[in-house]
């Protein structure tokens, strides 16, 4: 017998709402948030004198390196002999200069990884290692152990100038990444954003401090520690790098510079890789404009004209102003409540206050980094076995959380674009090794702090998981 037409109507709907039910009440990353760039131009409230030292720090920020400075387009000097950018803005793209990796997925600037045509970029005969992908982040690539198995840590250039029409004569192989990566030797880094870290670098230790002592009772219920990442030198917080591992802006800039770039410095001037028949220039390639090299003349000009690259480089990310969020809807403003009532405040602290300022603008002025500025134990999920100051082969800074809405790729590797699945990732799984039999010395640290507090976050209904995903993508 033929079934009546509006029973076969409601079955039909029946199916249709069952088959859809769990995409609907299912909780999902919103995406990098579209509209202009939440961050990029320089702090409210500079002087007139301050936003021109900025545009023009800017300027060098974007500047393009060749070898020694004779490829039109790529008017700086010191390339290699390893790389990984050929310019500072090349890697801190996302949403706008000084963010982190670009990509495809942009909404304001979708472009495929640079590295990919910088391998070869002027006759360069670099082969792309297969971490190294169109769709992927921009990375750097650390080798936990040297040849010898004692521990390395150090960065490996992914390229190097063989080849280059401007690096005649150099014939410098690059690493066998292949090898290392079989050996389950390579760990990856992403670039991190430098959006408004003048306000950062203008915290003072006790405020740190304060901060992490703050809440403990709460801490201790969640298995939260964390410590700051100190200076071998006076013992001062550090507080810049994946791992809180530079001091100041400084030595920040110094560093990425000759490691990711190739190009010495004032602030570290030993050329890496010093191969024969592959060093081109006098060092530091990147100095103090004292004298006009062309004319032998004192150099007459502004702050900006006479100052080395990297100094311009720390006055870009001092002067620049912090990412904006965007935090209004009802679902982003409960997302925000149950993101402290979670435990993620905890670590990801939502205010800071800097101290007294040279820019009376930055002068004791509260901002929200959504970060600690202190190294957690992460487990052995996230771990990438290098050890740089204090923090261990498991530790890392908490992540700033500004700018989150905008950025593309997340954790210290890049490993996922899908917010959730960063998320769940600082929840250590339960494979923590037992001492070894008869061993006096405890393994080290395999829990991640953050497993309580993730715990938390799934136990939330899929709209209230919603709502913090939302609220981070105002971010």
């Amino acid at each position: 017998m033929p079934m009546p037409s509006n029973r076969k109507v409601s079955i039909a709907l029946s199916v249709c709402v069952i088959s859809f039910l769990p995409r609907a009440i299912a909780q999902s990353d919103p995406g990098p948030r579209g509209g202009p760039p939440a961050a990029g131009s320089y702090y409210p409230g500079l002087t007139a004198y301050d936003q021109a030292y900025f545009a023009q720090a800017l300027s060098r920020f974007q500047e393009v390196d060749s070898v020694s400075g004779t490829i039109p387009g790529q008017p700086g000097s010191g390339l290699g002999p390893t790389f990984n950018g050929n310019s500072c803005a090349m890697c801190h793209a996302q949403p706008a200069v000084g963010g982190s990796s670009p990509g495809l997925a942009s909404k304001q600037s979708p472009v495929p990884n640079p590295q990919v045509a910088l391998a070869t970029l002027n006759g360069a005969r670099n082969a792309l290692p297969s971490f190294i992908t169109a769709d992927g982040p921009v990375r750097e690539a650390r080798f936990i152990a040297s040849t010898n198995g004692a521990a390395d840590g150090g960065v490996h250039g992914l390229f190097t100038i063989a080849g280059r029409s401007d690096a005649s004569g150099c014939t410098l192989a690059q690493p066998n990444f292949a090898a290392q990566l079989a050996n389950h030797n390579v760990i990856f880094r992403i670039p991190t954003p430098v959006f408004g870290l003048g306000l950062v670098e203008n915290t003072s230790d006790a405020t740190l401090q304060a901060n992490l002592a703050a809440n403990q009772s709460a801490k201790a219920s969640l298995g939260i520690a964390g410590l700051l990442n100190t200076s071998a030198n006076d013992g001062t917080v550090t507080r810049f790098g994946w791992k809180a591992q530079n001091k100041s802006l400084l030595v920040f800039a110094g560093e990425a510079y000759n490691v990711e770039m190739g190009v010495t410095n004032e602030v570290f001037p030993d050329e890496r890789s010093a191969v024969a028949g592959c060093v081109f220039n006098a060092t530091p390639e990147d100095s103090t404009s004292v004298i006009d090299p062309g004319t032998t003349s004192v150099t007459v000009g502004t702050a900006s004209a006479m100052s080395s690259d990297v100094v311009n480089f720390a006055a870009f990310m001092r002067l620049s102003a912090p990412p904006a969020a965007t935090t209004s809807s009802a679902s982003e403003q409960n997302g925000q409540s149950l993101f402290a009532t979670v435990g993620c405040a905890l670590c990801h602290s939502p205010s800071l206050t800097t101290a007294a300022s040279i820019y009376t603008a930055m002068n004791g002025v509260t901002y929200h980094p959504y970060s600690d500025f202190a190294v957690h134990h992460m487990g052995s999920a996230l771990a990438d076995g290098i050890t740089q100051g204090a923090a261990g082969p498991d530790q890392f800074r908490t992540a700033p959380l500004w700018g989150v809405g905008q950025r593309l790729y997340f954790l210290h590797d890049g490993r996922t674009s899908d917010l959730l699945q960063a998320i769940e990732d600082h929840q250590n799984p339960a494979n923590c090794p037992a001492p070894p039999p008869g061993s006096s010395t405890p393994p080290p640290p395999c829990s991640s702090e953050a497993n309580a507090v993730i715990a938390k976050f799934d136990n939330l209904t899929p709209s209230q998981k919603q709502d913090v995903l939302n609220f981070l993508r105002s971010l």
